[in-house]
């Protein structure tokens, strides 16, 4: 008796156009590689945030226009946690510093998918503070990018870079001594 749910060798689902090397495999690439132009626009954005906030001659100042002090200021009232606002304002400038140098060390470890889920947590949790404090005031919510942000950070905690990325070849390197 012939099984009729499992394709033949002779048909098109076991081998040939529509099999592993055929449409079939361009899925499994494309589901492969998917996380690909999230985990590039997310670093891109990520690094150019954080160079953005250490060239600007204005940003690490504890006062004046466009200064980390001023904007923290200006968001104080509307955050939903002020006491977070109230902390960063005890050093602005250190705590602009931090935020800058966090954001460029997410960015270049997500691009170069170096400890990518580390990274990709350090980016959700620079989303979530900035949600809670900086974009929390906007209505609709929807609005607000940090939250799609810290959205889109999930994906990559969970899945980390497993191709084009340094961490893969760090495990390749290493399954081949233990092996």
């Amino acid at each position: 008796m012939t099984r009729t749910d499992v394709p033949s060798a002779g048909s098109s689902g076991a081998s040939g156009p529509a099999g592993p090397s055929g449409s079939s495999g361009l899925r499994e690439q494309a589901a492969r590689y998917a996380l690909l132009p999230l985990r590039i626009f997310l670093g891109v954005t990520f690094t150019y945030a954080g160079l953005d906030k250490l060239t600007d001659s204005a940003f690490l100042h504890a006062s004046g226009t466009g200064s980390i002090g001023e904007q923290m200021h200006g968001v104080r009232d509307t955050s939903a946690i002020p006491a977070l606002v109230d902390w960063a304002l005890l050093s602005p400038v250190g705590f602009g510093a931090l935020l800058a140098i966090g954001e460029l060390l997410v960015g270049l470890g997500v691009l170069a998918g170096l400890l990518t889920r580390v990274a990709a947590t350090g980016g959700a949790l620079i989303s979530l503070s900035l949600w809670l404090t900086v974009s929390w005031q906007v209505s609709p919510y929807y609005y607000g990018n940090d939250l799609v942000y810290l959205m889109a950070w999930i994906p990559m905690i969970m899945a980390g870079a497993p191709y084009l990325s340094l961490d893969s070849l760090i495990r390749s390197r290493r399954s081949r001594r233990i092996a």
